[in-house]
């Protein structure tokens, strides 16, 4: 078994009375009681995600502080340059900031900053880079900036302000931005009226809590249309922002924030933009990435996204961004194209470190001792570290840092599970580092290569008092026991609702019980890899599919199996399809009708 199941308990009494009083199907209910939705006028909502529920974005921290300093330099036809970031996140709510700002009559220009010669963020380097680029007297961070003082202090004595639209962790003390718009901060009830420096006091209101940057910039447009209406503009009485949700539904999606609350919202209005677009670029894409009519978060996640990731790891996001940006089908056809063949060469890249990884990882794995993996050696590409590392962890379910570099300082890039805080985890190897920063699951790290080991070491010896054996087996939460006969095209519509999913709302798991195979499997792919399956419980008979089963042990026998219900469209003909998570033996004699699968946990 490769997971450690947690089958959510059948509750009748809270499922009945839901079910009744919002009509839902007693599945669907569970589903909703599982994802915390236990009030009518809460689950509503969640499955009727509207634009007309989002909260007035002058509650953010600042931004009544941000829309007037954006509208003065507007009056005073001052230069404003726009400081993004280079992943998707970054790079969506640049072109849609930029895409606002010039409609609305701002002269804005925007600087990018390179992952390879500058690293992440607004920093020291950046910011002089920057300034030589540009003679603004404001720049916009976004989706960076709430940790950059002395960035932001050194633009201040060049005559720049700094507002600042980001939603990662801020510093202490706060960048001495005009406006730090960030979820983050909290400030006094006064300040929300948008004057004064940001300070301790009241939280931002809890629905920005998970908001992305694209989702922030979304927020300051709509904000700036609204004042700029109070102020009689025309150019802010024709602009509808709606059509701007196909960029913050791309940031949104790429940066994996949880799928509930606004980013909900944002979201499922923003693929129906997606699906619909007329953004050159947009379209351009979706086709070099032959993606489906019906676009939804795998889509976005695992076709468009990486394509727009491709650029800013291997050297500048410029590409991505102009593609966005891009008015006309000629200009945004070979950005596509070249767009499309940088990733190729970004999954060579990561492939080949990857495997050396794993390779070198398995030839020492001690299970028993090896708490945290921490690789590094000479040229590993700096823009793939990251991926390579949610590789290795997928493969050995372990806190893994990856680590590469050419010169003095090496940089890497780390990825967590549950229960091991990595960004505490690294303040406690502080003196063994240049420079960390991050959050619990996720982190980057600078260090010189003589202190690799140390640092292996050190997380080790951590870890190891951190985490107990059973937090080293991923846990695959399963939403509802349920017979082969129960599951239908109907059904799989009315579990529909729940869309779009995400973190937080991840898709509907399943298991069956007592099955057995109803026909011989079948291997597919070039490497046989993948396996087809018929499974039956005596009383219905589906199709199963498990993608990458490879050479693992597969079921015999009588067997239980957790499974995502999809829909299956061949020839024209639409069936049932179980894709397969995870399997395990069945207790002898067992079925649904019997002890089913509670009995056999």
């Amino acid at each position: 078994m490769k997971y450690r199941w947690s089958i959510a308990p059948a509750q009748p009494l809270l499922t009945a009375p839901l079910a009744k009083e919002l009509a839902l199907p007693p599945l669907l209910a569970q589903c909703l009681l599982n994802r915390g939705f236990s009030e009518p006028d809460r689950i509503r909502r969640f499955l009727e995600p509207r634009l007309r529920d989002l909260s007035d974005p002058f509650l953010l921290p600042n931004m009544a502080a941000a829309v007037e300093r954006l509208f003065r330099a507007r009056e005073q036809s001052e230069a404003v340059v726009v400081f993004g970031d280079y992943d998707v996140d970054g790079v969506a709510s640049t072109a849609l900031l930029l895409e606002v700002f010039r409609r609305l009559g701002l002269r804005v220009d925007f600087y990018l900053p390179h992952r390879m010669d500058e690293g992440y963020g607004l920093s020291r380097d950046a910011a002089e880079n920057c300034r030589r680029k540009s003679a603004a007297q404001l720049l916009v961070a976004v989706d960076c900036g709430s940790t950059a003082v002395e960035a932001i202090a050194w633009l201040r004595r060049q005559g720049v302000e700094v507002i600042v639209l980001d939603h990662h962790q801020v510093s202490a003390p706060l960048p001495d931005a005009v406006a730090l718009v960030n979820p983050r901060v909290a400030v006094p009830l006064s300040e929300c009226a948008g004057h004064g420096p940001p300070e301790t006091g009241t939280p931002a209101a809890p629905a920005f809590a998970e908001l992305c940057s694209a989702g922030l910039a979304f927020k300051l447009a709509h904000a700036l249309v609204k004042r700029g209406r109070q102020l009689g503009l025309a150019v802010a009485g024709e602009f509808d922002v709606r059509p701007l949700l196909d960029l913050v539904a791309l940031g949104t999606i790429a940066d994996l924030v949880p799928l509930t609350g606004e980013n909900r919202i944002l979201v499922a209005a923003g693929l129906e933009r997606l699906r619909t677009t007329h953004r050159p670029g947009l379209v351009a894409l979706k086709q070099v990435a032959q993606s489906p009519e019906a676009l939804g978060t795998y889509e976005v996640g695992f076709q468009l996204g990486p394509r727009l990731n491709a650029a800013g790891r291997l050297e500048s996001a410029e590409e991505a961004l102009r593609l966005l940006l891009a008015r006309a089908r000629a200009e945004a056809g070979p950005l596509a194209h070249s767009l499309d063949a940088r990733n190729r060469e970004r999954q060579k890249i990561e492939r080949a470190i990857a495997e050396q990884v794993i390779g070198a990882v398995r030839a020492k794995f001690n299970p028993e001792t090896d708490f945290v993996i921490v690789e590094g050696q000479l040229l590993w590409h700096l823009g793939v570290v990251g991926i390579v590392a949610s590789r290795v962890l997928q493969q050995f379910y372990r806190p893994t840092i990856i680590i590469g570099g050419d010169g003095e300082h090496w940089r890497g890039s780390g990825r967590s599970i549950e229960g091991f805080d990595l960004a505490a985890a690294l303040r406690a190897c502080d003196d063994l580092l240049v420079r960390h920063g991050g959050h619990a699951m996720a982190a980057g790290v600078t260090l010189r290569p003589d202190q690799l080991d140390p640092l292996r070491r050190r997380l080790n010896e951590l870890a190891r008092r951190a985490l107990t054996p059973e937090q080293l087996q991923p846990t695959l939460r399963l939403d509802a026991e349920i017979a082969l006969g129960e599951l239908s095209l109907a059904r799989l519509a009315e579990l529909d609702q729940l869309k779009p999913f995400g973190q937080a709302n991840p898709p509907v798991h399943l298991v069956a019980c007592g099955l057995s195979h109803d026909r011989p499997l079948q291997r597919l792919g070039a490497e046989r890899q993948h396996v087809k399956m018929w499974v039956t419980d005596g009383t219905a008979v589906h199709e199963a599919v498990w993608w990458g089963a490879g050479g693992g042990e597969l079921p015999v026998g009588r067997f239980d199996l957790a499974f995502t219900p999809q829909v299956n469209e061949f020839n024209g003909r639409r069936t049932v399809q179980l894709k397969v998570l995870d399997w395990r033996a069945a207790l002898s004699g067992s079925s649904i009708q019997a002890s089913g699968c509670a009995g056999g946990r």
